[in-house]
């Protein structure tokens, strides 16, 4: 069990690490870097891997830490981000778990996982502003959770479902976890 917890905390290490990094690689041109959402890949493929409880750890703390590390995103911005990423590594450990172990199930887990996330984001969203007395409308939950994101959407539903199911063929994911 203690080796099991040790390549858990090993393998949350380095998703957390691929959340701080996976940045630079788009943000070299801010507008698409934005879109193409690169700190969720890791933080969704956490979850899958390490399950719920090291999935939302992860993605709690990867947008706040990068924020404080290299100051983006700012503040304001990730701190709604990490209850977002939160939900995502929660919502796909536990319904991965829950789910049978067909391979149409790990597109399951991540559509509504996306889709949970996005509703935790709005809801951390408003909260925030509302305590920083900003605004958050509809139109601005819209076009940042769907609309601005739609090539990381995309991204997601292609890349994510891939990169789980060769884990999972080679071992690094176990259907007992």
């Amino acid at each position: 069990m203690k080796k099991q917890s040790v390549k858990l905390l090993t393998l949350s290490g380095l998703f957390l690490a691929l959340g701080l990094l996976l940045p630079f690689l788009t943000g070299q041109i801010p507008n698409i870097g934005r879109m193409l959402l690169p700190m969720h890949i890791p933080v969704l493929l956490a979850g899958f891997v390490c399950g719920w409880p090291y999935g939302l750890v992860v993605g709690f703390i990867c947008p706040l830490l990068r924020s404080v590390i290299f100051g983006a995103p700012p503040m304001t911005s990730a701190v709604p981000m990490a209850f977002e990423l939160a939900a995502y590594g929660f919502a796909t450990g536990l319904l991965y778990k829950l789910f049978p172990k067909k391979n149409i199930f790990i597109y399951t887990a991540l559509i509504i996982s996306m889709l949970f996330g996005r509703i935790v984001w709005a809801a951390a969203s408003y909260g925030f502003n509302q305590i920083i007395g900003s605004s958050f409308t509809w139109e601005m939950f819209v076009a940042g959770a769907f609309v601005n994101a739609i090539p990381g959407i995309i991204l997601q539903i292609v890349l994510i479902p891939v990169l789980v199911m060769a884990l999972k063929k080679a071992g690094y994911i176990g259907d007992a976890r």
